[in-house]
C-alpha cells in the first residue's frame, strides 16, 4: 500500500518515560531460578514440600517484585485454599495432571466472579460472569491461578507500554520493556512468579515477549484451543497460548486446555496427541527449513550468531536443514495490520458505553454518550486501530484494502503449503532485536509494528509456533529462535524445541 496512506493516518501522542529519568531505573540484581513444574512434582512424590508452602513462596516473591507490575489482580486467598486441597487430593491419589501449578492468567481471559479489565480504563469496573473454557480446564485439572496478569490494552502493543495501569518491566533488564501484548505473563514466569503462564497471540503477542524475557510462549495452531472466554481483538487471528519456563511445563499445559469445545465455533475436533510423549527424542531425519527472507542484514548480527550455533547442533545430530523461500514475507506486515485493525474495529463497537464498558458521567443523547464513553475509555492506540479498521472497511475502501488483504492472506497461506510439502517445521527468528528501551518506538508505531515481522506469518497462516530461548545478546539481553509447524502439528516443534533447550 503507498506509503503516503500511512504517513497521513499516524499522529501518536508522545509518552512520557514511565521512570523519570536514568537514575530512577533499577535493575533486578538478584538471580530468581525459574519455577519448573516437573521439579515440583518430583519434589511432591518425595514428600520435600506442599502445593501450600510453594504457593506462600511464589506470594511472597510477587510482593517483593510487585515493582514489576506484571499483576493486575491477585487472588492469594483463593489461591491458598485451594493449595490445601489440592495438598490433600495428592495425598489421597486423587489429584489431576497439573496438582499444583501456580499459573498465572492474562487479563483477557474471563474467570466467574473476577475482574476483567483487558488493561483498559473502558472495563475497569467489569466482573466476568462465566469461566472461559481454558479456566474451567485448568482447574479441573488442579491448577492453582493466583492472578491476572498486565497486558497491552485490548492485546493491541507489542512493548506492554499501552496498558492503561502502566508498563511492565523486564525481569531481566528494568530498562526495557517486555514485549507484548502479554508482558505481564511473560515477565510472571521468567522472574519466578509462577510456573506458567497463559496468554493470547494474535500477530506475535505470546512468542515476542517470550523472546524479549527469555522463556518459552506457544502460540497453538488457530483452532487448537478454545477460544470461548476470550475478549476478541480480531477473531480469526486470536489464540491461546502458554508461557513457561521449560518446554516439557508448556506442553503439559497445553495437554490439558487443547482440544475440542462446543462453546467454540471455530474450536475443531481434530484428535489431541499427548505432547509430552515425543519430547527428548532424537532429532535426527527432521527436516526443517531456514526462510531466505527472515534471515536479511537488518537482523541483528547477535541473534543471528545465536540462531547458528542452534542451526549447527540441528545439523551435527542429523537434523536436514535447508534453505527455503516465503516469497510473500514482504507483504505479511501489511495485511495483518490491515486485517486485524478491521476485525477490532468491528469486535470493539460493543463498547459503547450503552451496553459494555464505562459510561461517561453527564451526556444529553445517544451520540454524545457514545463519543464521550469511548472516547475517555479506550487508550490511543487502541482508538488508532478503530479508525483505520474503520476506514478500510468503509465504502469505497473496502476492496482497495480489506479485500485485498485477504488475499495476500491466501497467498501468504499458500506459500507455507508448499514449504511445509517439502520438510516439516521451520526455523526463524521470533523478534529483529532484543527487548528495546522504553520509549525508543512508541511514538513511531510503525517502527513498533516491525517488531513482529517473523511472527505475524503465523497467525495469517493459522499454524503453530514457539519461542525457544536462544541465548544472549552483548548486553545481556535474551534471544529468541521461532519453530514453526504444520497445522496441528505441535509435536514437532515442541520436540525440536525441547531438544534446542538442551543443546
Amino acid at each position: 500500500m503507498p506509503s503516503a496512506w500511512w504517513g497521513t493516518i499516524f499522529h501518536p501522542p508522545r509518552l512520557a518515560h514511565p521512570f523519570g529519568g536514568e537514575s530512577s531505573i533499577r535493575y533486578i540484581l538478584e538471580k530468581t531460578p525459574l519455577i519448573d513444574f516437573e521439579t515440583f512434582r518430583k519434589n511432591i512424590a518425595a514428600g520435600e514440600t506442599t502445593c501450600a508452602k510453594v504457593l506462600d513462596e511464589v506470594l511472597l516473591q510477587i510482593e517483593r517484585k510487585s515493582r514489576l507490575n506484571a499483576f493486575l489482580t491477585l487472588f492469594a486467598d483463593q489461591a491458598r485454599e485451594r493449595a490445601v486441597i489440592i495438598d490433600r487430593r495428592i495425598r489421597e491419589g486423587t489429584a489431576g495432571p497439573l496438582a499444583g501449578m501456580i499459573i498465572a492468567v492474562k487479563d483477557i481471559i474471563c474467570m466467574k466472579d473476577q475482574k476483567l479489565t483487558c488493561g483498559s480504563k473502558m472495563l475497569r469496573s467489569y466482573t466476568s460472569p462465566f469461566d472461559a473454557t481454558v479456566v474451567k480446564r485448568l482447574l479441573d485439572a488442579d491448577a492453582i491461578i493466583v492472578g491476572k496478569t498486565n497486558m497491552d490494552e485490548f492485546a493491541m502493543g507489542s512493548s506492554n507500554e499501552n496498558s492503561a495501569y502502566g508498563p511492565v518491566l523486564n525481569p531481566v533488564n528494568e530498562a526495557t520493556v517486555p514485549g507484548g501484548s502479554s508482558g505481564g505473563s511473560a515477565a510472571a514466569v521468567a522472574a519466578g512468579l509462577a510456573m506458567t503462564a497463559l496468554g493470547t497471540d494474535t500477530g506475535g503477542s505470546v512468542r515476542q515477549p517470550a523472546a524479549m524475557c527469555g522463556v518459552v510462549g506457544l502460540k497453538p495452531t488457530y483452532g487448537r484451543v478454545s477460544r470461548y472466554g476470550l475478549v476478541a481483538f480480531a477473531s480469526s487471528f486470536d489464540q491461546i497460548g502458554v508461557f513457561g519456563s521449560t518446554v516439557t511445563d508448556v506442553a503439559s499445559v497445553l495437554n490439558v486446555i487443547a482440544g475440542h469445545d462446543s462453546c467454540d465455533a471455530t474450536s475443531v475436533s481434530t484428535p489431541v496427541p499427548d505432547y509430552r510423549v515425543s519430547l527428548g527424542k532424537e532429532v535426527r531425519g527432521i527436516r526443517i527449513g531456514l526462510p531466505r527472507e527472515y534471515f536479511t542484514t537488518s537482523l541483528a548480527a547477535d541473534i543471528a550468531g545465536s540462531i547458528g550455533k542452534k542451526v549447527d547442533a540441528l545439523r551435527r545430530h542429523g537434523a536436514v536443514v535447508n534453505e527455503i523461500s516465503l516469497p510473500h514475507t514482504e507483504y505479511t506486515i501489511a495485511a495483518y495490520y490491515v486485517l486485524t485493525m478491521a476485525e477490532a474495529s468491528s469486535n470493539l463497537a460493543r463498547f459503547d458505553g450503552a451496553r459494555y464498558g464505562e459510561r461517561a458521567p453527564g451526556v444529553h443523547d445517544v451520540q454524545e454518550l457514545y463519543v464521550e464513553s469511548r472516547s475517555n475509555g479506550f487508550g490511543s492506540e487502541v482508538k488508532r486501530r478503530i479508525m483505520l479498521g474503520t476506514y478500510v472497511l468503509s465504502a469505497g475502501y473496502y476492496d482497495a484494502y480489506y479485500l485485498k488483504g485477504q488475499k495476500v492472506r491466501r497467498l501468504i497461506q499458500q506459500d507455507f503449503v508448499n514449504a511445509f510439502g517439502e520438510i516439516d517445521c521451520i526455523l526463524t527468528p521470533t523478534s529483529p532485536t532484543t527487548a528495546f528501551r522504553f520509549g525508543e518506538k512508541i511514538s513511531d508505531p510503525l517502527q513498533m509494528y516491525l517488531s513482529d515481522v517473523y511472527t505475524v506469518s503465523a497467525n495469517l497462516a493459522g499454524i503453530p509456533g514457539i519461542n525457544i530461548p536462544c541465548g544472549k545478546d552483548s548486553g545481556g539481553l535474551p534471544i529468541g529462535l521461532q519453530l514453526l509447524g504444520k497445522p496441528f502439528d505441535e509435536s514437532t516443534i515442541l520436540k525440536v524445541g525441547h531438544f534446542l533447550e538442551h543443546v
